[in-house]
C-alpha cells in the first residue's frame, strides 16, 4: 500500500509545476482581461472568485491526468495502456473545465450568462487541454530526439568500428598457381583489372599510384574479394574499390569512373551499372 501511495505522490510531484502553470495562468487571465464582469465583487472577494476558477481547472486535470490513472494501474495491474486516448483525455478535460466554469460563474458567482460569456468560457475552457497537449508534444518530440541521437550514436560506433577495422585489415592476392602472393591494406587498393593472363593491381602508396601484376584471372581475384563487399565489378575487366571512386560519369550511352588522383577512367557496363549505382 505504502508503494502504491509513494508513486502517487511520485506522479503528483512530477505533473504538479505544470498543472499549478496552467492553473495560475488561467487565474492571470480572467483577472486582467476580465472575459465576464466582476463589478459585483468587492476587490479580494473579485481576487478570490477569480483564484477559485485556477483551482477549478487544477481539480479537474489533477483528476483526469493523475488520479484516474493510478487508480485504474491500482486496481488492475494488468492495466499497461491509458484509460483513454489523448483525444478523449483532452475532451474530457474541456467538457468537464466548460461545465464546471459555467455552473460556478452562474451559481456561485451569480453572473448572468449570455452567448457572448459561454462562448468566452468555451475558449478559455480549451486553455488546460491545450497547453497539456503541447507538453506533451514537445516532451515526446524530445524523447524522439533523444531516441533518434542514440540510434545516430549507435551507427556512428559502428562505422567508425567498420573504417577501423577496413583501414587495418590486409588482402592478400594470390596468383592461380599459388606460387606467388601480394598482400595490401584492404584501404590502398583502388582497383583491380585483367591484363592477359595476368591481373593488374593498382593500388596507393604514400601520394602515387602504382600497379602490380600477378598471374591469374580476374574471375579467381573477384572470388577472393567476394567477402569484401567495398569491391564492385564494374566491368568484364574490372574490379573497383568502392572507397577510392570519386566520380560515375555519363556521355551519351556510355559510362565510366574516375578514380581519387587517378588520371585513367575506369568502364563501365550495362550489366553492372545498377549494383554499382547502388554502392554508390
Amino acid at each position: 500500500m505504502n508503494r502504491k501511495l509513494n508513486q502517487f505522490v511520485a506522479m503528483l510531484q512530477a505533473a504538479l509545476g505544470l498543472l499549478l502553470s496552467i492553473s495560475f495562468a488561467i487565474f492571470l487571465f480572467v483577472l486582467f482581461f476580465e472575459p465576464f464582469p466582476l463589478d459585483g465583487f468587492a476587490l479580494n472577494n473579485g481576487i478570490l472568485f477569480v483564484a477559485a476558477m485556477g483551482a477549478i481547472a487544477f481539480v479537474i486535470m489533477s483528476l483526469v491526468r493523475i488520479t484516474l490513472p493510478w487508480l485504474i494501474k491500482k486496481y488492475d495491474q494488468h492495466q499497461f495502456d491509458p484509460l483513454l486516448p489523448p483525444y478523449a483525455n483532452s475532451f474530457l478535460i474541456y467538457v468537464l473545465t466548460f461545465v464546471s466554469f459555467t455552473f460556478y460563474i452562474r451559481y456561485v458567482g451569480s453572473i448572468d450568462l449570455s452567448i457572448s460569456i459561454m462562448f468566452k468560457m468555451g475558449l478559455l475552457s480549451l486553455a488546460p487541454p491545450v497547453s497539456l497537449w503541447l507538453h506533451d508534444l514537445i516532451k515526446d518530440l524530445k524523447k524522439q530526439n533523444k531516441s533518434l541521437r542514440k540510434e545516430i550514436e549507435l551507427a556512428q560506433g559502428k562505422v567508425e568500428q567498420y573504417e577501423e577495422d577496413y583501414l587495418s585489415k590486409a588482402i592478400e592476392f594470390i596468383s592461380d598457381s599459388s606460387t606467388e602472393t601480394f598482400s595490401l591494406l584492404m584501404t590502398d587498393v583502388a582497383f583491380v583489372k585483367s591484363a592477359d593472363n595476368y591481373v593488374e593491381i593498382v593500388y596507393r602508396e604514400g601520394d602515387t599510384m602504382k600497379s602490380k601484376l600477378i598471374r591469374n584471372t580476374l574471375k579467381n581475384i573477384e572470388l577472393q574479394l567476394k567477402t569484401h563487399p567495398n569491391f564492385i565489378r564494374c566491368h568484364r575487366t574490372c574490379i573497383v574499390n568502392m572507397h577510392h571512386v570519386e566520380k560515375l560519369n555519363k556521355d551519351i550511352n556510355t559510362y565510366w569512373l574516375t578514380i581519387k588522383s587517378y588520371s585513367e577512367h575506369i568502364p563501365v557496363s550495362r550489366q553492372y551499372l545498377l549494383k554499382l549505382k547502388e554502392s554508390i
